[in-house]
């Protein structure tokens, strides 16, 4: 069915005003049914999500983004233009609701609220895309637009099929510019050298000339900056925060997925790389309290969940370790996102989301944060492009470690990995 037919269908049936952003989450939270509670998790998940994802994807489909969302930056905010947050949230949220949105469509309540949010997220990109847009993102000024032009790359490796191929041909050409465009500027030398790399590689995906030299330079460089135990330094030295998971781990395997595609290195290294970052998520997972929180250590803290990427992605690829069982990620997440998204003052009246950690705080973010930053949140809802009858949403609720071990219950032990 055309986009424009689909939507007037459920316009006329009124369906889609059943589903207020702010009004979505009247899930219950505790339930006795293990089968009832695995179900009530997922639909929690997929509530929040669009509550987040709405206010920056419709807004993009009417051609309100740059209008309506609030662009609110850090005290201490540096030199680059705000302007940049535009672009930040979508990257962002594209990342993070595309494998949700690659699942085939059905006439569920969340297959109904699902194909409204692809629908919105496809017109949105035609529509900035488009000459004389009121919503026009930046990708020419300053150097921010290499970091989210990646996680737009990323968006589209992510669901081809959902996102990028049904999209005009006229929006891919400029979108392709927009990507090119981006070569007379170089990342820095830290985790930004992968944010060249998978650019170059979504390009490469689709076979756009690339640039050699910038998809090999981000996989190269953090290679030989591995550290081990599952952590990749950021530059030369070790950085104590969530940057394996928000950029480093994801990036490295998505590029480096590409590559072996294309027969440009052998399976081995791309075997080496999802090692790496199973080792990292082990770490990740037990770092979740009993209580469902996590250190708020390092840069960045303010992009909330994110830091959960790298596990929400080796869980949605189906390489968990063996001694982490789907279920006990799922019931960990959840208990974290319960914490951090129940909390008032996280979100605006709007439904946007504010500058804080747990709850609205601006004078914890970082000189480069600014509202669209924030929605690097959604990239830990990556098992929801996991269909409801996966074990990850299907089996009982389960216990994570540290809640064993706090518990005085057998949990696995743990030990120093050395490749």
């Amino acid at each position: 069915m055309e986009r424009r037919k689909f939507i007037g269908a459920l316009s006329l049936t009124g369906v889609f005003g059943l589903f207020n952003p702010n009004e979505v989450l009247s899930v219950t939270k505790t339930n006795n049914n293990t089968n009832a509670q695995s179900k009530n998790d997922r639909e929690y998940w997929y509530k929040l999500l669009y509550k987040i994802a709405s206010p920056v994807v419709s807004n993009l489909a009417n051609g309100t983004l740059i209008k309506n969302m609030p662009v609110v930056t850090a005290p201490k905010f540096d030199s680059r233009t705000p302007a940049v947050s535009y672009l930040e949230a979508v990257g962002r949220t594209y990342a993070g609701i595309a494998p949700w949105l690659s699942l085939p469509d059905d006439t569920t309540t969340e297959g109904i609220l699902r194909n409204k949010l692809k629908l919105q997220a496809i017109q949105g990109l035609d529509s900035c895309f488009a000459a004389n847009s009121p919503d026009k993102l930046n990708f020419t000024k300053d150097y921010q637009p290499i970091v989210d032009s990646a996680y737009l790359a990323q968006t589209f490796l992510r669901a081809p099929k959902a996102l990028w191929e049904p999209l005009k041909p006229e929006t891919k050409r400029e979108i392709i510019a927009s990507f090119k465009s981006l070569r007379n500027r170089k990342p820095f030398k830290n985790n930004w050298l992968l944010f060249g790399s998978i650019t170059e590689a979504f390009l490469l995906s689709i076979g756009e000339p690339h640039d050699e030299s910038r998809l090999n330079e981000g996989v190269d460089t953090l290679n030989a900056w591995y550290k081990g135990d599952g952590w990749y330094g950021d530059g030369v030295n070790m950085a104590f925060d969530y940057y394996n998971s928000f950029v480093i781990h994801p990036m490295m395997v998505d590029t480096l997925a590409v590559m072996l595609d294309k027969k440009l290195i052998k399976k081995e290294r791309y075997d080496l790389a999802v090692k790496r970052m199973q080792r990292y998520v082990v770490g990740q997972e037990r770092m979740i309290s009993p209580e469902g929180t996590y250190p708020p250590i390092g840069r960045s803290i303010t992009y909330r969940t994110g830091a959960f990427q790298a596990l929400s992605q080796i869980a949605l690829m189906h390489k968990l370790p063996a001694t982490i069982q789907p279920a006990q990620v799922r019931s960990a997440l959840t208990k974290v996102k319960q914490n951090i998204y129940g909390t008032p003052g996280t979100f605006d009246a709007k439904g946007w989301l504010q500058l804080g950690f747990c709850g609205h705080d601006p004078e914890i973010a970082d000189y480069y944060t600014s509202t669209g930053s924030l929605y690097m949140a959604t990239l830990s809802f990556l098992p929801l492009g996991l269909p409801a009858t996966d074990e990850f949403w299907a089996a009982p609720a389960a216990e994570w470690t540290s809640k064993k071990a706090w518990a005085a219950k057998p949990f696995s032990k743990d030990y120093h990995v050395d490749f």
